[in-house]
């Protein structure tokens, strides 16, 4: 799949970056707190490059030895990069990540290696261990942790304090096997800093990560954690991609790399963990071990509530000789997490129409804060289609669960553009008739509009055109110029208004 070069760490990314005139060094002194955020934000709206802070600064403005890298994934094009291939060929991952949620067997040998690929890529999920790693060139153990020598950013003023914002979190169930990597999963969770060694691990009730602590403190025993900070980019979008449950996040980073990934074992937990990362951060999850977490500005553009989570006690850092350390930030739209939803709402739509054919396009506003509103294309066939479709998009994968807004549309009409999405609004919608209401239906609790925490309403709005039992009147028709009309007027304008842009 990939028709990029590999990128076997980030510093191959940042180099590829480079040459491209995508990466652009800031030698200047920026505090991490707040002030390193607002020269992101600025610099991610405008679509700019990926950004290293070479001199960063505490509050006091001591200087931080480690440079920040921020920006990485702000356009929509190195989010692609980052999984090894060009815009226009994202199609076929999505196809790929189609196929492995509903694999079909081969139909011969011919069959076979037409899918060749697609086996080239499954097996270069097999983890290579190694004895050495770079991740581990310095290691720091017992008395000598110290996450106050990471340049971590605060981000926002009504932010508790420092908060690591692109961790890759590796967990494991209870009674695994520490070397059975494809067993492991890999999550993208805060991690707030509250102590020289303790961190508090913000990983909501169905995801992976607790699911696994639940596993280990079921038995009565901590959990071993390992953090990896600045990892490949394979890797860093493996861990936030909606994969299948029997995926493993981090041996498909092997697929996406185009390369065997690299893991060696973590100097104090009974983990492997990634060979090329920057900083690993290992440590254990204890029963009962909670402290509040909070607020943090978030996704929503809010702050959100304090409440408890779990606390790491790290027990090692290992790093690079000359480690770097990948931030960013999150608040409302646009930020990288919105430019990554973008990308892997187009990973989902092969995904979505195998199960529901009859979807031409579905478009996740970022302004919506991306999963929360769906503008869906339809190929329109039978009355009561529309509340079908919305109906089975709810139930189909969990990220859905959280969409409280759906609108369906026809297929003449661009659910990309929201002047098409108003005019169908206006002219095929009926209030009274075409809209459909849920209650108490699953919401993300941060939603704080929800009347109740986790439960919320859903609407549905139905602005295709009505067919058969679905209205008693005279439907409309569409004014549309003829083609050979439109095709005389364009050619007619570029002879004789040449300055005018189509």
């Amino acid at each position: 799949m990939r028709d990029l070069p590999v990128f076997p760490d980030l510093r191959a990314f940042l180099g590829w970056c480079d040459t491209r005139g995508d990466l652009a060094t800031i030698n200047d002194p920026v505090s991490l707190k707040h002030a390193m955020t607002a020269v992101h934000r600025q610099v991610l709206e405008r679509a700019g490059p990926v950004l290293k802070f070479a001199n960063p600064v505490d509050g006091e403005a001591n200087g931080a030895p480690i440079p920040v890298i921020a920006n990485l994934f702000g356009t929509s094009e190195r989010v692609c990069a980052g999984l090894g291939m060009a815009p226009e060929n994202l199609d076929d991952l999505g196809a790929f990540l189609a196929s492995l949620r509903a694999p079909e067997p081969p139909e011969g040998a011919k069959d076979v290696l037409s899918r060749w690929p697609m086996l080239k890529a499954a097996l270069a999920t097999r983890p290579k261990v190694v004895k050495r790693a770079a991740s581990q060139s310095e290691c720091f153990e017992g008395a000598d942790v110290d996450l106050g020598r990471i340049p971590v950013q605060t981000h926002w003023p009504g932010d508790a304090g420092p908060l690591i914002t692109w961790p890759v979190v590796l967990t494991r169930h209870h009674g695994s096997d520490a070397g059975a990597v494809n067993h492991y999963n890999a999550g993208v969770y805060r991690a707030q800093v509250i102590g020289r060694d303790r961190l508090i691990m913000r990983w909501l009730e169905h995801r992976g990560g607790a699911a696994h602590m639940r596993s280990w403190h079921k038995a009565g025993e901590p959990m071993p954690v390992a953090i990896a900070l600045g990892a490949d980019p394979a890797t860093l979008l493996s861990a936030a991609l909606p994969l299948p449950e029997t995926i493993s996040e981090l041996t498909f980073a092997g697929a996406l790399a185009g390369q065997r990934p690299r893991v060696v074992a973590a100097k104090s937990v009974p983990m492997m963990v990634p060979a090329n990362a920057e900083i690993i951060i290992e440590g254990w999850v204890h029963p009962g071990d909670v402290a509040p977490e909070g607020p943090f500005g978030d996704h929503t553009g809010y702050y959100n509530a304090v409440e408890d989570f779990p606390v790491m006690r790290v027990s090692a850092i290992t790093h690079r000789k000359d480690p770097l350390y990948l931030s960013t930030f999150t608040g409302r739209p646009p930020d990288e997490p919105s430019v990554i939803g973008e990308v892997f709402n187009r990973l989902s739509l092969p995904v979505i129409k195998a199960q529901i054919p009859e979807i031409r396009d579905l478009w996740l506003p970022p302004a919506a804060c991306s999963y929360r509103m769906a503008v869906i294309s339809i190929d329109k066939s039978y009355p009561g289609q529309a509340r079908r479709v919305m109906m089975g998009l709810w139930g189909m994968l969990p990220q859905f669960s959280y969409t409280k807004m759906i609108v369906v549309v026809d297929d003449d009409i661009n659910p990309r553009n929201w002047d098409d999405i108003a005019w169908a609004l206006a002219t095929r919608m009926d209030p009274a008739r075409d809209v459909m209401l849920l209650d108490r239906t699953p919401m993300d609790y941060l939603d704080f509009a929800s009347p109740e925490a986790g439960l919320a309403g859903k609407i549905g709005i139905d602005a295709t055109n009505k067919i058969g039992s679905e209205t008693t009147r005279e439907w409309g028709e569409v004014m549309q110029t003829a083609p050979a009309d439109t095709a005389f007027a364009a050619d007619l304008i570029a002879r004789c208004l040449p300055g005018l842009s189509p």
